[in-house]
Order: structure tokens, then sequence, then C-alpha cells
């Protein structure tokens, strides 16, 4: 079995584990495979920690890091404390072990509560996967680092931090009851599919030979102005680094190339505030799937025209009144249909379902024409 299909596994098990968080599954593996950072915001609870600690028990070799963040918190707790033997010999460097900076996976619990003396450290760490200890710059082997929040960050100087999460998410406590119930009667998994280290470097390296077709970069430009238009603005690095997520998230479907339907993941990339989601969620499906919806709209007017000429009525005449009149509005919504399709066409759209609708509608026209 290949890692691609092992990793869609072990999604599948945790998507069992961990109910009504199948997005949050989706960003995590995503982030898994590209190197970025993923901040869950909710309230205590809502196994925040538990699903990071669960990913690194299926990586073969992972070690994992795990700490609680107050405003008292000091660097000996995430970097480690002060080497006294380095100390003598006038050197400043801390010991690492266990400790941050030798984690592949990390869960910070209230990130945002890091004060400026560690702030800059984590940032660093984060970006750039290095860590200053002493004289040396040490690289680190985070793969993915998971923050934790039970809100967003007021502060300035946190902006910065808050950025570097490039998928976002808001999550709650188990809402259908049925589920609820599952989860009250779950076991700790007896198994688990897991990969290596050495696996999952081999799956990134795929993951970065994922084919981007110029149809999406166009979308990506679509999308930037239909949000900036409602005032939604996301950074420059934001979207070229959501390349790297897309490329992921095609790769976990299975496909070699992005299309279209990974576009909608990014509704978890590019909003700063949870009141924003909603209106990214409209704009991206407004802006793929709009002129679809456009198309079924007119379907349904179709056929409610051939309802209405097919009705009983007192007179010949006035049916055929009716079925003219039906047929001069149904030519007028396939010359508005031919414009949606030149649009999608143009803009590198799938039309498949439009023709689709196109079809029916002709076939509804010839079945009047031969009523007249």
């Amino acid at each position: 079995m290949g890692t691609r299909e092992t990793l869609r596994r072990m999604k599948e098990e945790l998507a069992q584990l961990f109910l009504e968080r199948t997005a949050l599954i989706d960003g995590a593996l995503a982030a898994l495979l590209s190197g970025h950072h993923v901040l869950i915001i909710g309230p205590p609870g809502t196994a925040k920690s538990m699903l990071a600690d669960e990913l690194c028990r299926r990586l073969e070799g992972a070690t994992y890091f795990q700490w609680l963040l107050t405003k008292f918190s000091t660097p000996e707790e995430l970097f480690g404390a002060v080497s006294l033997s380095a100390l003598e010999r006038d050197e400043y460097r801390r010991v690492t072990t266990h400790k941050l900076p030798e984690a592949h996976i990390a869960f910070l619990d209230e990130v945002f509560k890091a004060n400026s003396s560690i702030l800059n450290a984590i940032l660093t760490l984060i970006n750039e996967r290095r860590f200053h200890n002493g004289r040396e710059i040490a690289t680190v082997p985070l793969i993915t680092l998971f923050g934790a929040s039970n809100e967003l960050p007021e502060d300035d100087e946190l902006q910065a931090l808050y950025d570097r999460f490039l998928v976002r998410f808001v999550v709650g406590f188990i809402e259908e009851d049925f589920r609820f119930l599952k989860m009250l009667q779950s076991r700790p998994p007896r198994t688990r599919t897991s990969v290596s280290l050495q696996e999952l470097r081999a799956a990134q390296a795929e993951v970065a030979s994922v084919a981007v077709p110029d149809a999406i970069y166009r979308a990506l430009a679509d999308l930037r102005r239909e949000l900036g238009r409602a005032q939604l603005v996301s950074s420059d690095r934001r979207y070229k680094q959501a390349i790297d997520v897309l490329r992921a998230h095609a790769y976990l479907q299975g496909h070699d190339r992005v299309s279209e339907e990974d576009l909608f993941f990014l509704e978890h990339v590019l909003w700063r505030d949870p009141s924003e989601q909603p209106e990214v969620r409209a704009t991206i499906h407004r802006l793929l799937r709009g002129y679809l919806d456009e198309a079924k709209a007119l379907l349904y007017q179709t056929r409610e025209l051939r309802d209405y000429a097919h009705r009983q009525w007192e007179s010949n005449e006035l049916r055929s009144r009716a079925v003219v009149e039906a047929h001069t509005k149904i030519r007028n919504i396939l010359a508005r249909l031919g414009s949606i399709l030149d649009d999608a066409r143009g803009a590198g759209r799938p039309v498949e379902a439009v023709e689709a609708v196109q079809s029916e509608i002709e076939t509804i026209q010839q079945e009047m024409l031969e009523v007249l």
C-alpha cells in the first residue's frame, strides 16, 4: 500500500475517533504534508490537543511536545534550561532535550498568551525552522505546529504570530446526539495506521510536484479581487502559501493536479476573524459555482414555462398563445445560457453540468415546437 493510501486510511481512522472534525482532520493532514501550521480556536474540552497528539503517534519516530502558555511562561519551559557546563566555558546555551526545538509535532495551548520574551524565538522557529542556541543556529525538525486558543489575539505584537498559522479552524462541542453517544462509548484505538518520517518526507516531495493548472492561478486572482471588494484582505504571502495547501489537499483526494474543488478548502485559510468565514465560503461558491446556480435557476424557469403551456386551457387558441409565449421565453433563456457557457469556458470553469442543463432546455424547446 502506497503512502498516499496509508494517509487516506489514517484520515478515515481519525474521523472515527474525532467526530464532527472532518475539515479539521483534512487541514491537519494538509498542513503536515505542506509543512505549514494549524490554529484551532475553541473552548477547552474539544479534543484540540488530543488530535495533535494522536497525529504524532501515527508518525513513526516523531517527537511530540505540548505546553500550556501563560503570561508568566519562561523561555526555559519551551526551549530548555541554560546549560551550566556551557556557562563554565563562557557559552550561553540551552539544553533542548525533550523541548520544542527537538519536536516534529508541537501543540501550544493558549498560544497567544506568549510574552515578548519568547515570542520572537517562536516566530523564528516556526518560520525558518531554526533555533538560536548560544553561538549556534540549529535547524529544528518541526513539521507542523498546532496552536490553540479560546480567543483571537488583540495585541499588535501578536499579529505576526497569528498570521503564521496558515490553516485556521473554529471548533465547538459535539452537536448531534448520536455522535455524542458514540463519543461516550468510544475506546482508544487498539491499532493505528502509521507512516515513517521517511515516508512522510517522500509524500511531501510528491505533494510539491502536484500540478497547478493556469486556471487555478486565474481563479485565485479572481477570488482575491472578489474578497477585496468585501474588505476581506489577506497578504500576498498567505495566497502564495495557500498553493502548498491546495497541492496537499489534492494529493489527499488522490489527484495529481489541483482542481477547482480544492479551492473550496480556502475557506479555512482566507479569514482573519471567525465571523468572516461564512462570507469567504459564500464568495468562493459564488465565484466558482455561481454560474452553475444561475444555469439551474434558468432550468427551473423553463420547467415552469413548460408546465404553464401544458396546463388545461379553455380553448385551443389560448393554448397556442401560451405555447408561443413559453417558446419565446425559452429562446431567451437559451441565449442567456449560451452567454453563461461562453463566460465559463473563457474562465476555464468546468461546463459539463451547464451543458446538461442546456441539453434539457433544448429538449423542452423542441417539444414546444412539435406542439406548434
